[in-house]
């Protein structure tokens, strides 16, 4: 991968439509970080999300250097009905079933109403878990955006410039993401039924079929829309409500 940078006007737009790109997948990351750390104490939540955030942008810096490596991983190692599987679709595949495992089990707790306890002699014990279900999700979406990342630019300078700056405006604004989706339940629902569907296609993509991003983002970002409005449309309703009963 070309680590010398000289700019031009293709550089430019490589770089920006990675950052979109990485802003994207860091969304993800932090609503679903925000609703693992949203599990703790109120003392550890921050701590939880700010570390989150920072061994995300560890571990995709890291497979950025190691992305020579990652090539080596599209090589199928086994064939089943005719289909090859590679180290690569192993991990997608993999990864999406965590995807929707957390999710899915998530939904179920939201609607049963079967949260887990927060804080107690078991609070260390809780934090060192979900840091552990973070570090795997990290993983999980890094390899999906340093495999997409790669397919895009050949200059690793690049990159991690976008990568960088994008993990710069998550940490900035994960502490409002993560009052949003908490206060908001139907916000939260919305974003678990997205890792669902995330999931799904990481692991149609291991089984060698590929499904264009814009056919995920798209709907994610209307059905967001929809709900933005649907908040706004609620707020109003209540404080004409209240204006009445005042």
């Amino acid at each position: 991968m070309d680590l010398a940078l000289e700019f031009s006007p293709e550089l430019l737009i490589a770089f920006l439509t990675l950052f979109v790109l990485e802003i994207v997948l860091g969304v993800d990351n932090v609503i679903f970080i925000s609703i693992l750390a949203s599990k703790l104490p109120a003392h550890q939540q921050a701590r939880a999300r700010m570390l989150g955030l920072t061994l995300a942008m560890v571990s995709r810096i890291g497979l950025l250097f190691g992305a020579s490596w990652i090539v080596t991983l599209t090589d199928d190692l086994f064939a089943i009905g005719g289909i090859g599987f590679s180290g690569r679709d192993l991990i997608l595949i993999g990864g999406g079933l965590f995807l929707i495992y957390k999710a899915v089990r998530e939904i179920h707790h939201k609607l049963e109403g079967a949260g887990e306890p927060e804080g107690g002699a078991k609070g260390a014990a809780t934090f060192g878990a979900v840091i552990l279900q973070i570090v795997v999700l990290d993983l999980v979406f890094s390899f999906d955006s340093v495999i997409t990342a790669v397919g895009m630019v050949d200059n690793l300078l690049v990159i991690i410039a976008a990568v960088l700056l994008s993990f710069g405006i998550m940490l900035f604004s994960s502490k409002y993401i993560f009052a949003f989706v908490n206060k908001h339940p139907s916000v939260k629902l919305l974003a678990l039924a997205f890792l669902v569907m995330i999931g799904t296609f990481l692991i149609a993509d291991g089984f060698g079929y590929h499904v264009d991003k814009a056919l995920i983002y798209v709907p994610m970002a209307f059905a967001v829309a929809v709900e933005a409005l649907n908040l706004v449309y609620r707020s109003r309703v209540a404080k004409r409500r209240s204006s009445l009963d005042g």
